[in-house]
Parts: C-alpha cells; sequence; structure tokens
C-alpha cells in the first residue's frame, strides 16, 4: 500500500476544527512563488499549481523509469499547500485578492535530495516541453504554530482565523507572521469536484 502523509501525519494535514497548537518539523518542498488572485483563470498562481503537480508526479512515478531514486518508496502525492501574504499587510484582506502574493508548494518524501529534484526538472521539462525555470527546491522550517480545519468556503475563513487567534491570546502566545513566517493553508479538497460548503481546509499561522 503507498504510503499516505495524510494519514501517517495526521497532527500536521488533519486537525480538528478547534485550534490546537503544533511544532512542524523542517520540510522539504516543490515550490512556485508568483501574484495575483488565485481565481483567475490562467492567471499566475493556476499555472503555478500545474507545474508542481507535472514535477510531483514526475517524482513519484520515477520508479517506471530507467531512473531509480535511493530509498525510493510508493507514497500518495501529498495535498497542494500554499503561503499567503500581502505587503504591507500583517495578516490577509480577502477583498484584495488581486494583491495576494503566494509560494504554492507540495511537500517531497524525505529521499528527494535536491540533485534528484534537478532530474526532475530536467525530465519533466524534456516530457512536456514546457519552461520549468520557476520551479525551485524549497527547505522550510515553519516550527510553532497555531492550526484549525476550516470547512467552507476560502471567503469565510476569517471566522476561523478569528478563532485561532483568540486561541493563541488565551494561552499566552503571540500571533508571529512576518517576513519569513506566512498565513499558511493547506487544501485537502479539490474545488472544482466538491460543494463550496464542505471545503476543507487546513489555516496554519506562526506564534511564539
Amino acid at each position: 500500500m503507498s504510503f499516505d502523509y495524510k494519514k501517517e501525519y495526521k497532527e500536521y494535514y488533519m486537525p480538528k476544527n478547534t485550534p490546537t497548537i503544533v511544532k512542524i518539523p523542517k520540510m522539504n518542498y516543490i515550490a512556485v512563488r508568483g501574484k495575483g488572485n488565485p481565481n483567475e483563470k490562467n492567471g499566475e498562481y493556476q499555472k503555478s499549481i500545474e507545474l508542481l503537480y507535472t514535477v510531483a508526479f514526475t517524482i513519484k512515478m520515477s520508479y517506471k523509469t530507467p531512473h531509480k531514486i535511493e530509498g525510493y518508496f510508493e507514497y500518495v502525492v501529498p495535498p497542494l499547500e500554499g503561503f499567503w501574504w500581502q505587503e504591507g499587510i500583517k495578516g490577509m484582506d480577502y477583498s484584495r485578492k488581486e494583491d495576494l502574493e503566494f509560494i504554492s508548494i507540495i511537500r517531497l518524501p524525505d529521499f528527494v535530495t535536491e540533485s534528484e529534484f534537478i532530474w526532475a526538472i530536467k525530465e519533466a521539462t524534456n516530457k512536456k516541453k514546457k519552461d520549468f525555470s520557476k520551479v525551485e527546491y524549497l527547505t522550510y522550517d515553519e516550527g510553532l504554530c497555531v492550526q484549525c480545519m476550516h470547512i467552507g468556503s476560502y471567503d469565510e475563513e476569517p471566522k476561523t482565523v478569528e478563532l485561532m487567534h483568540k486561541y493563541i491570546e488565551e494561552n499566552n502566545y503571540t500571533l508571529d507572521i512576518n517576513n519569513n513566517r506566512y498565513h499558511h493553508e493547506i487544501y485537502l479538497s479539490d474545488p472544482r469536484r466538491c460543494n463550496v460548503n464542505n471545503l476543507k481546509t487546513v489555516i496554519r499561522h506562526p506564534i511564539k
């Protein structure tokens, strides 16, 4: 059976719909940076997702090629995630989606070194005849955070965020969003196939 990060690391990917404190270890990701409204058709965000998944599945299916990655095991591609921010705003202004900046990410298994990542970029470029120069190998140590499962529309996230921030204050923490620590979302539902009221999104904020 393929290794599923969501099931094996439920504390990171399947929190309850009440806020909890969690310490996130250092992880490696496939990443693409960009800016703009994520709902814009053929916008930077939509293009970033296509690039991410192409590289993610190139690595996942590498065992069917002559290239063998040391330590490889079969796994389910982890969910799409995103770091989000807006210049000059501590937090998120959901009414100004056009000003959003993002780093779209997908977690990499630990056996994927930077050299194996470079192989995957070359392999994807050769097969798809597309430019993957925006895709990068990102190591990120997220550290101490508050997180909560948000169920429903992305536009209703402020209600969940408010609960999270109240929780950290009650537990003597402070919000620590800055130039290196971001509003973080993990997408457990596909909005193309899921009723908007049932969308599941993990929201995570850095604290100290």
